[in-house]
């Protein structure tokens, strides 16, 4: 289901919201599922260095490769958004469902984290 429009949804679609809700879901937030999301909220403000930026990377293949098992990383680059001191993380790889595996990239903007 579209989380804002209540329509069905499925394959990249579904994908793609899943994705962004993992990432944006601050790990230990959820009741029933204490290790469900990620610790890319809690990087949210710290320095813009390459140290964040690593810790950005790890914390974004982690948490897909640990909660989504129809996507494969195969790269996460963090970059400027289009407004001063935002960031997104840009990610590529691989949604793999009934065995074959399709190009997929996507975007998550880090401004959102507050209200996931």
């Amino acid at each position: 289901m579209n989380m804002n429009t209540g329509k069905a949804i499925d394959g990249i679609e579904h994908l793609r919201q899943s994705i962004a809700r993992i990432l944006t879901t601050p790990q230990f937030s959820r009741l029933m599922r204490r290790d469900f999301g990620s610790l890319i909220p809690e990087l949210i403000d710290q320095p813009a260095n390459p140290t964040t930026f690593v810790r950005l990377y790890a914390a974004t293949a982690g948490a897909l490769i640990k909660w989504e098992p129809r996507f494969r990383v195969s790269r996460v680059q963090v970059s400027s958004a289009d407004q001063p001191g935002r960031l997104q993380i840009d990610i590529e790889g691989y949604y793999v469902r009934d065995g074959l595996a399709n190009s997929l990239s996507l975007r998550v903007p880090l401004q959102n984290m507050a209200s996931a």
